[in-house]
């Protein structure tokens, strides 16, 4: 045994052993790609970088062995410069998006393509729940959204958009609206001041999360301007109630007939542990109440929501006149984060923010790689007001580019690059190479993802693939692919799945 310092921790270790394994002794977690522990260290990402105490020197953690007596500092100013400027070169060749750019561009961030895969696959109750995730409304917005979501799909420019909105609607209405129960009720109560998209949502996820959500609006029905500004024929009565329903039977309680005054409110603020205002537009009248308040309404953080009354939280119109309910909507599901965060003493900072890689409009050369596994049909348009038949939701849904990363949920890369707030553009030349995707036996592999880490290329070596994965070429222009010009099937035979959930980034990764 021999003993070293992790941060000015002792730490004793069996002689050998890395550095790296020795700070997980102590409880840090060192960050590493090229790092797996069933292979070894192979030292090409350099993310593991600490620092030796003694002459301030940086090395991998990885590959370099323990020593009697070593102190070691895994973390200060340099060590993070370094491990961010490394993922910043890593990001400069990884071409994907995180993301679809429709999820990008919906004010409630929704996952659309995951979506997408499972009205596909005939997942329908699956993909309600996916949607409310997100989207509390969903029925309703699938026939009043004006699918910003549509503008930015990748299919557009190769015919006509995915139809988003109607698949949202078709979820919406064919499923039951109860896909979650709430938690327990935590005893913490919460106000909510109108009952429009904004309000209506907030109270859902805070309910959702064990907060008793009370609902006060000056009418004597829930739904704003849903109720009396849209025609039946775009948004039928029984809808909407059917979808605000949902909201109240899992324990939110509506207050009608309910009118503000300054008295009123600071009532309320006593009473409850937090308020959230979406009155929609009533500029004058909430003033009054004591928040700060800008030339459009009240002044608000753009990612919290929290006004400057302590506890209090402002959404929808009340920040700024809009006709997009999907934003109000979606800042009631981001709000219920703030909230959640100030009632457990946390200063509110909203929804988490993840990094998110992007690559930009798909070349003309890559509209046949992303076809691979899309129907190429033309979208499936139905009658104004009508919505699909499941046949039709299929086929439409099919039509995605599954243009998102499917391994989102375990990519490395992304969640280091989030964690170290690395800049993808800093090291980016001016034109990027085309996108190819290969497909076999359940995988996807995309080698623009790939940052030639080597896992794959270990892992079919041990495990004796008759082909398996190598490096190929020199330099710059090395790649990792299947050697003899052999295709992706024959290189991971045996391997594939065993490969896809070892590899750090996405760039193979299964199919479903």
């Amino acid at each position: 045994m021999i003993h070293l310092k992790i941060n000015g921790q002792d730490i004793e270790i069996k002689e050998g052993s890395s550095v790296l394994k020795a700070a997980d002794m102590a409880g840090v977690k060192v960050p590493a790609l090229c790092f797996n522990e069933e292979l070894g260290h192979f030292t090409s990402c350099m993310l593991c970088l600490v620092k030796d105490a003694n002459n301030g020197r940086l090395f991998p953690s990885c590959s370099m062995t323990s020593t009697e007596g070593m102190s070691v500092i895994t973390d200060d100013d340099e060590i993070f410069e370094a491990r961010q400027t490394g993922l910043e070169l890593l990001l400069s060749e990884h071409i994907g998006d995180c993301e679809g750019p429709c999820q990008v561009a919906c004010p409630a961030h929704m996952e659309i393509p995951q979506m997408n895969r499972l009205i596909a696959s005939g997942k329908f109750t699956e993909a309600l729940k996916l949607v409310k995730r997100d989207i509390a409304l969903p029925a309703i917005l699938g026939r009043i959204c004006p699918a910003p979501c549509e503008g930015a799909c990748h299919r557009k420019s190769l015919d006509t958009s995915v139809s988003i909105c109607l698949l949202k609607r078709f979820v919406g209405d064919e499923n039951d609206l109860h896909p979650y129960d709430p938690l327990p009720l935590n005893g913490k109560k919460v106000a909510v001041i109108g009952a429009g998209p904004a309000g209506l949502a907030a109270a859902y996820y805070l309910q959702l999360n064990g907060f008793q959500a009370v609902i006060f609006d000056k009418k004597d029905k829930p739904g704003g301007m849903l109720r009396t500004d849209l025609k039946p024929e775009l948004l039928p009565l029984d809808i909407l109630d059917k979808e605000i329903d949902s909201i109240l039977k899992i324990g939110v309680v509506f207050e009608g007939g309910k009118h503000f005054d300054a008295l009123t409110f600071q009532a309320i603020r006593e009473e409850y542990d937090s308020v959230v205002i979406a009155t929609g537009i009533h500029f004058d009248e909430i003033k009054k109440w004591g928040p700060t308040t800008v030339a459009k309404g009240i002044e608000a953080d753009l990612h919290s929501y929290a006004t400057s009354l302590p506890g209090v939280f402002a959404i929808g119109n009340s920040l700024r006149p809009s006709r997009l309910a999907v934003r109000s909507v979606g800042q009631g599901k981001e709000v219920a984060y703030s909230v959640a965060q100030y009632l457990a003493c946390e200063v509110p900072k909203g929804e988490p923010r993840l990094f998110n890689s992007h690559f930009g409009k798909l070349l003309k050369s890559e509209f046949s790689e992303y076809l691979k596994e899309s129907d190429g049909k033309e979208r499936i348009n139905v009658e104004k007001y009508k919505g699909y038949t499941e046949e039709e939701a299929m086929a439409e849904a099919r039509r995605c580019l599954h243009c998102d990363c499917r391994d989102i949920e375990n990519c490395k890369l992304k969640d280091f690059s989030g964690l170290y707030h690395a800049n993808q553009r800093r090291f980016m030349g001016t034109e990027r190479k085309s996108i190819t995707k290969y497909f076999a036996h359940r995988i996807v592999y995309e080698p623009l993802k790939c940052i030639k880490c080597g896992i794959c290329v270990r892992m079919t070596s041990k495990y004796q693939e008759k082909f398996g994965f190598s490096f190929i070429g020199r330099g710059f222009d090395v790649v990792i692919g299947v050697p003899f010009n052999e295709t992706v099937e024959a290189g991971l035979a045996e391997t594939s799945e065993k490969v896809a959930k070892a590899c750090p980034t996405g760039a193979l990764s299964l199919k479903d």
